[in-house]
């Protein structure tokens, strides 16, 4: 019994100082938020266009400049190994949750993160936030990293905010996975479970856009089809600290 509290004591306070504090440091392969430079984008190249596998990357009419949907892009880089101009990058730029499904599209004049005006619905819940997790067809990436969030590093609970077992107890739903066929009367049954008021939040490409099985027949391009989603977190899987900062500006914590 006194190993394991002298252990503990040599252990120290190990939960991230964020938000009050720095974030804590990402890894060095970590992909950003794109930055599109467009006066390098050579007009009518496409190689962007024509590598991403997922329809990410598109051109707008006006200006003929890249356009990057951070809701379907997996962060391959392959957009960014693609341009022989170098137009598009990968920032270090964790915060890319936005409210509006437009928030999540990148151009060359976009800003460097999504605006935090979120739902006001969701400012209730500021001092504790319930959320029913429900996987949706995924794949356990972005299931896994949201359970990060419970450990002691994250320590999630400090927020008010914890994943409850019964939609009856939970203000809301936390979604992962493109909604597939199999799962898509399930997800209803367990939205109509939750008491009003309630918000949904998709987390991942899949759940925001169907991330790579995009227009499978079997799936239904993420949980905005099916149900009306307060927040979407992009990423394949998301990093912890996209889906904190995400929740957390959520309930105006941030």
């Amino acid at each position: 019994m006194l190993g394991i509290l002298k252990t503990r004591l040599q252990q120290k306070y190990r939960t991230i100082a964020y938000p009050k504090g720095p974030p804590p440091e990402l890894p060095p392969r970590f992909a950003g938020r794109p930055v599109i430079d467009p006066g390098r984008c050579t007009p009518g190249c496409a190689a962007c266009l024509s590598i991403c596998p997922t329809g990410a990357v598109s051109v707008l009419p006006e200006t003929g400049g890249p356009v990057i949907d951070t809701g379907r892009c997996l962060f391959c880089r392959a957009c960014e190994q693609a341009c022989p101009q170098g137009a598009i990058g990968f920032s270090r730029e964790y915060r890319m949750a936005g409210a509006d499904r437009r928030d999540l599209m990148v151009t060359g004049d976009a800003p460097d993160h999504p605006r935090a005006a979120f739902a006001p619905t969701a400012r209730q819940f500021r001092r504790s936030l319930k959320l029913r997790q429900v996987s949706a067809g995924g794949c356990n990436a972005c299931e896994a990293d949201t359970n990060v969030l419970g450990t002691i590093g994250w320590d999630l609970g400090r927020f008010g905010i914890q994943f409850v077992a019964s939609p009856r107890h939970a203000d809301g739903l936390l979604i992962t996975g493109p909604v597939t066929e199999n799962m898509r009367l399930a997800l209803e049954k367990t939205y109509a479970a939750v008491p009003d008021p309630k918000i949904v939040i998709a987390v991942g490409a899949c759940a925001v856009s169907g991330g790579p099985f995009v227009d499978h027949p079997e799936q239904h391009n993420g949980a905005a089809s099916v149900l009306p989603v307060d927040l979407f977190i992009p990423g394949c899987p998301p990093h912890p600290l996209t889906i904190l900062d995400g929740l957390l500006r959520l309930i105006g914590r941030i």
